[in-house]
């Protein structure tokens, strides 16, 4: 490996494009210590630390996928979750009206549902914005001097602010994958997991020092992550390769001779993206009803109901990972179009006729799509399962395996395949040995 990292910043675009993203990154950690103005950052300290051992697992959750910036009232406090919830919205809508899909598909169209979505976007925001400014209120009942300003005033800054930075990292993950490494909104997420780690490491030292007999279930847990993540990367990488050949054809003045290839169907299509969007899904109306919760008793009792390890939260949970499954796969992966497209070249699948193509590659994604997403699924909910065998605390559990894994996982082989394929192009050595890193298409 040691050969490759020196050939990584010798290469100069390669080097600028770390950098770059590097300093991206230093942004994006530093306004997630960045509080509103009118916060109290010393009264929110000490709240916090005073309601450590009962804290609200919903706010422990969001404040996870936020690396640290929810507890902080920062600036950055909502994410990129906002964002990725529209995406999602846009995305189903070009599905239910077809209009809107005919609009995507005419020259500019794309650039067009863009502009809607991250109109979309700030919307998203100041609701969840809102539902914090109510948060802040019900702490400021117990905390005295939480609020440096009136409320009303308050409110007003925090929403433009909140949204304001939700807007800016949209503008960071953008810039990103444009003159950086990797996929911006994803690094994002992940640098906000890893920020986490040296927290929850720390938590886990606590909780065995209270107790030497847990450091076997320590153990135990730490073999079964080293595991899950090895089969994750090896789920990851397996393939399903449909035979594909191509007869003789003219094109122009040139003819083709007949070739043999395969369309290689990922073992999980859709990658990260069903877990992604079944937590952004779920954040949503839990941001809401959480925080607002304390002024409102009905949503209150929702968010005790979909609290993040209640049993309802991970019954919705795996269906809506399973339900995005299929779905991106149907968006990213129509069988229609491959199939169009093969004949259109002249091409045919050994031992299927030409009308049945679609039915055959539907079948084949049927078959894989399902235990994929299962698979998905299980990880996703390994928190929970954790907690509740070994009583470990929030943030160690979420670290250990669940959506957390599946990102860190994904992000980091995206982030490697695509320095790998910059190491090439300059004819370096790759970062491994044998075979090649394949992206997970984030």
């Amino acid at each position: 490996m040691a050969s490759p990292l020196v050939g990584m910043f010798r290469i100069k675009e390669l080097r600028e494009r770390i950098l770059f993203t590097f300093a991206m990154l230093v942004v994006f950690r530093i306004g997630a210590v960045f509080p509103i103005p009118g916060i109290n950052v010393r009264e929110l300290s000490a709240y916090f630390m005073s309601h450590a051992n009962t804290g609200n697992p919903i706010v422990d959750y969001l404040d996870f996928f936020a690396g640290g910036a929810f507890s902080n009232f920062s600036v950055f406090m909502l994410g990129i979750m906002p964002y990725i919830s529209m995406s999602i919205i846009m995305q189903l809508l070009l599905i239910v009206f077809p209009k809107l899909k005919k609009i995507s598909q005419e020259d500019g169209g794309r650039k067009k549902i863009q502009k809607w979505q991250r109109y979309g976007t700030v919307g998203v925001c100041l609701i969840q914005s809102f539902a914090v400014t109510q948060y802040a209120q019900s702490i400021s009942r117990s905390v005295e001097n939480l609020l440096n300003i009136n409320f009303v005033p308050f409110s007003i800054i925090a929403m433009l602010t909140v949204t304001t930075g939700t807007m800016f990292l949209m503008w960071i993950g953008e810039q990103i994958t444009k003159r950086g490494i990797g996929n911006g909104i994803s690094l994002l997420i992940f640098a906000g997991i890893v920020a986490r780690l040296p927290q929850a490491v720390w938590e886990l030292r606590t909780w065995v020092q209270e107790d030497s007999s847990r450091l076997v279930y320590v153990i135990v847990v730490l073999v079964l992550f080293v595991a899950v993540v090895a089969l994750v990367v090896f789920e990851q990488q397996g393939q399903r390769k449909i035979p594909v050949n191509y007869a003789k054809r003219v094109v122009g003045r040139k003819m083709y001779g007949s070739q043999n290839t395969y369309i290689p169907f990922k073992i999980n299509p859709s990658g990260v993206i069903p877990v992604i969007f079944a937590s952004s899904i779920l954040m949503f109306p839990l941001q809401i009803a959480s925080t607002v919760g304390g002024n409102v008793a009905w949503m209150g009792r929702i968010a005790q109901v979909l609290r993040p390890n209640g049993t309802w939260y991970n019954i919705l949970y795996v269906l809506l990972i399973v339900f995005f499954a299929y779905f991106y796969t149907q968006v990213t992966l129509n069988p229609v179009e491959i199939a169009k497209q093969i004949r259109e070249n002249g091409g045919s699948i050994p031992g299927i006729r030409s009308e049945r193509i679609e039915e055959y590659l539907t079948k084949i994604l049927n078959r894989i799509v399902l235990p994929g997403s299962l698979y998905l699924a299980f990880i996703a909910i390994i928190p929970s399962i954790i907690q509740w065998a070994f009583d470990f605390p929030t943030s160690i559990s979420y670290i250990l395996g669940g959506t957390s894994l599946l990102i860190m996982v994904g992000v980091d082989l995206d982030t490697m395949s695509q320095i790998e394929g910059l190491l090439k192009m300059h004819h370096h050595e790759g970062l491994t040995k044998k075979g090649r890193l394949r992206s997970r298409n984030l």
